[in-house]
């Protein structure tokens, strides 16, 4: 077993097993095998499954049936299911889905969707220098330090801002932009880059700004607008990139010529889908439909934003081509309540939609208090950089059990952030360091999840009861898969043996045919076949394999039955003289094959279904009997009374 999964199971296992001495005012109401079993959770099962019976049990009836369930839930824990990887993974992914709900800081969603309208009202105008994120942990703070030197260097050093952006961004546009970004307004940038640039105060510069997994900012703030809201506007292009002059000068005459049939009353959708070369719009009569600031190259949002409803433009040219412009009507900006679903919209496709879960993993952190003892972190740093290769490297820390961090109470050493790396991954790891580092990372916001469940299944009667019934329903549908359900179909000989002990209770009401019907795609086919069979002993098991290897596979088809007069029309002309019915599909001939009729059921496999079913009652009593020998029950009669009033 992974150390890590040990580690984090462990933790879940011992809070849960504290829980119940913490658990005040809630009586045992049995014990079963020694753990005992609390009224809260009796109730909880006992209403439970009254909604879902047709009859309602009583307190009475639903006792006997509770005490069997836990004894099933005994044997299965007895039989260490609930020490299996494949346990804990279906058990821990419940518990994630079960206490999502609960990780999530519900108000943060209501304080984005005010924060994204408020930020409606005004564009910004902002430029911005870039650092790459690094591919490493030393180039990452590297880089951060770096741009962080190169912010001071400008706001305290009086180094020009568009300097420094030609001489060190990684943004390449700088070269013809000087840094700029042109006018943003929301969902348009992503989220880190949006809030820096509303947060900071105009003519001032933000600090450095994570964005990943684009790179490191320092954004400065030139000027606001107000937000000119949206407008609704088609086009009409004549592209102009990579051609020569001459060929540019031919496109602005055509779109010319198109602006005189405009203005002689020209029909603008007929003209856009007969002349436009935008062929995104073309064909929806040069429909761009709604847009806002930063969302069109600049010529071209200037000119629509500055033409009155049903205007039609000049020609103008952006680095596209030629264009002319019809603004259909401008959109100002909605009531909070209109604006909510596109803002809802943009939240969920960007960093915002993980927020209310990220917030509430720093709450709980903060909550639980989180150290990293940097002096061990930069000693395994150091040992890790000295070994030749990824795999020596981790092998050398592996067993390390120094503590390296704690949530709260919960400390977690070297060996279970490095026991918490797969294997192929800390392998083939070209920086260990880095690997290592994020892995704490993420076992330290998985310790800090996993001691809040643990508080929740404590103090959460509802989550409490939820996790048990979950835990126990997978121990119970295992250990009754092993015991009873499967078995009676799987064991052959004991299925057999119960039917011959019992053979009276299976009886037919009419004859059956037992035996082999084999179809044919012809009279010919069949008859051959029927040759075939008779000059050859072939072993049933190899019956299908024989047949189909002489014959061809579409040629022949075997179905062995047992089947009762009159229900199968074949199988009556086969055994009971029955009238030939119409041929099934590509099936024109047929016969029967090693078939006799009986009165009554000579083996199990002839009523399976039957004997199965009998089978597995008979195992479930015999099973149910062995365990309530086996563990011992006592039930508090004085604390069921009372549920019973």
């Amino acid at each position: 077993m992974k150390k890590k999964a040990f580690f984090l199971s462990a933790l879940g296992a011992a809070v849960i097993l504290s829980a119940s001495a913490a658990i005040n005012n809630d009586p045992v109401v049995m014990t079963i095998n020694g753990k005992d079993v609390r009224q809260s959770e009796f109730e909880y099962l006992y209403h439970k499954n009254n909604v879902q019976q047709l009859a309602p049990q009583t307190i009475d009836e639903y006792v006997d049936m509770f005490v069997v369930y836990k004894l099933k839930v005994a044997e299965a824990e007895a039989a260490g299911i609930d020490k299996t990887d494949e346990f804990k993974k279906e058990f821990d992914g419940y518990c994630a889905e079960l206490s999502k709900p609960y990780m999530t800081d519900t108000l943060v969603e209501n304080r984005l969707i005010k924060e994204a309208y408020g930020r409606l009202a005004h564009s910004r105008l902002v430029s911005h220098i870039m650092l790459p994120l690094g591919s490493t942990y030393d180039e990452r703070e590297a880089n951060r330090q770096r741009l962080d030197s190169i912010r001071d260097a400008i706001v305290n050093g009086g180094a020009d801002f568009v300097e420094m952006a030609h001489k060190f961004s990684a943004d390449r546009s700088v070269v013809r932009n000087n840094g700029s970004m042109g006018y943003m307004s929301i969902n348009r940038f992503p989220y880190p880059f949006e809030k820096a640039a509303f947060d900071t105060p105009v003519g001032e510069i933000s600090e450095v700004v994570e964005d990943a997994p684009y790179g490191f900012h320092i954004i400065r703030v030139e000027a606001e607008r107000p937000n000119p809201g949206k407008v609704e506007a088609r086009h009409i292009l004549k592209l102009t990139q990579g051609l020569t002059p001459e060929e540019a000068a031919s496109k602005k005459a055509q779109i010319d010529s198109i602006h005189s049939l405009l203005m002689a009353g020209g029909d603008f959708e007929a003209i856009a889908r007969a002349e436009s070369e935008d062929p995104g719009s073309a064909a929806n009569g040069g429909n761009l439909g709604l847009f806002g600031p930063g969302e069109m190259v600049k010529e071209f949002e200037d000119t629509s934003f500055s033409l009155k409803d049903g205007e039609i433009s000049k020609p103008f040219s952006t680095s596209y081509g030629y264009h002319i412009v019809q603004t259909i009507s401008h959109k100002g900006i909605g009531s909070l309540e209109e604006e909510t679903p596109a803002i809802k919209a943009a939240i969920s496709r960007d960093l915002r939609s993980s927020m209310p879960e990220t917030e509430k993993l720093e709450q709980l952190k903060a909550t639980f208090g989180v150290n990293v003892d940097s002096t061990v972190l930069f000693s395994i740093k150091d040992q890790l950089l000295a070994a030749e290769d990824a795999t020596s490297s981790f092998a050398a820390i592996i067993d390390n059990s120094t503590r390296i961090a704690n949530v709260g109470a919960k400390e977690i050493t070297v060996a279970d952030v490095t026991a918490s790396i797969p294997e192929n991954v800390r392998n083939g790891s070209r920086d260990p360091f880095t690997t290592f580092h994020q892995s704490l990372e993420q076992l330290i916001d998985q310790t800090a999840i996993e001691t809040a469940r643990a508080e929740l299944y404590n103090e959460n009667p509802e989550y409490r009861n939820l996790v048990n019934e979950y835990r126990d329903g997978i121990l119970l549908f295992e250990i009754s898969n092993r015991n009873v359900w499967d078995r009676s179909t799987k064991d052959t000989q004991g299925l057999e043996n119960y039917f011959r002990a019992n053979v009276d209770k299976y009886s037919w009401e009419k004859p059956h045919y037992k035996g082999y019907v084999i179809f044919a795609s012809s009279d010919s086919i069949a008859s051959a076949a029927q040759g075939f069979l008779a000059q050859n002993v072939i072993e049933n098991d190899s019956l299908v394999t024989k047949l189909r290897d002489n014959f061809g596979r579409n040629n022949i088809k075997v179905e062995k039955v047992v089947t009762g007069k009159g229900d199968n029309a074949i199988v009556d002309h086969v055994a009971f003289n029955g009238e030939k019915p119409a041929a099934p599909g590509k099936w024109l001939a047929w016969f029967g094959y090693q078939g006799k009729v009986l009165d009554k059921p000579e083996e199990a496999t002839d009523v399976k279904s039957a004997v199965s079913t009998d089978y597995q009652q008979e195992l479930e009593r015999e099973w149910v009997s062995q365990l309530r020998s086996k563990y011992k029950v006592k039930l508090n009669k004085k604390a069921l009374k009372k549920i019973m009033k």
